[in-house]
């Protein structure tokens, strides 16, 4: 080995090869945190999918439980109505007065059990306006009233919580 002193050439070449090397070890801790990044992104990713599919999976399950028991409340509040007229039939001698007041009691159980439930009436009075959404005109006859009024009620109709569960059916006066 000889003791010359290095070309500025040599110089130049052993730069920028150090600083090639600094570059490459930058870029891969570089490469390494982004590597690490995305595998935690990752995680999250697949954490948050599973999350998802669980939370998913127990709306499914709940709308599944309230189909199967959002009836219950109302039935429990019909069993009682159901017992009355059992009571009411194993009566074998009763006076009218009695199977009248019975049947009455039995009403408003049924009754109550309506307003409980917001189960409400639909019942329109002679000369009310006729509304499609409340109504069905089963027939339109010539009366001494407006047209399209109500000159009949056939058939009580119900609301559900504001919800026509079944139109009232009625008669309205013709036009003339």
């Amino acid at each position: 080995m000889s003791d010359k002193p290095e070309s500025v050439e040599q110089q130049v070449e052993a730069a920028a090869a150090e600083q090639a090397a600094a570059q490459i070890a930058e870029l891969e801790a570089a490469l390494a945190e982004a590597q690490a990044k995305a595998a935690e992104h990752y995680e999250q990713l697949l954490r948050t999918h599973a999350e998802a599919e669980n939370v998913r999976r127990r709306a499914q399950e709940d709308v599944s439980k309230a189909r199967k028991f959002g009836i219950e409340s109302f039935a429990e509040s019909l069993v009682p109505v159901k017992d009355s007229l059992e009571a009411a039939l194993a009566q074998t001698e009763q006076s009218p007065e009695s199977w009248r007041e019975g049947v009455e009691t039995t009403l408003r159980q049924l009754v109550g059990a309506f307003e409980r439930h917001h189960l409400k009436d639909i019942a329109p009075a002679v000369g009310e306006k006729f509304d499609p959404h409340l109504h069905q005109a089963i027939s339109s006859v010539p009366a001494d009233q407006p047209a399209n009024t109500i000159v009949a009620l056939l058939q009580k109709g119900y609301l559900i919580s504001d919800r026509v569960l079944r139109p009232a059916l009625v008669t309205v006066a013709a036009g003339s």
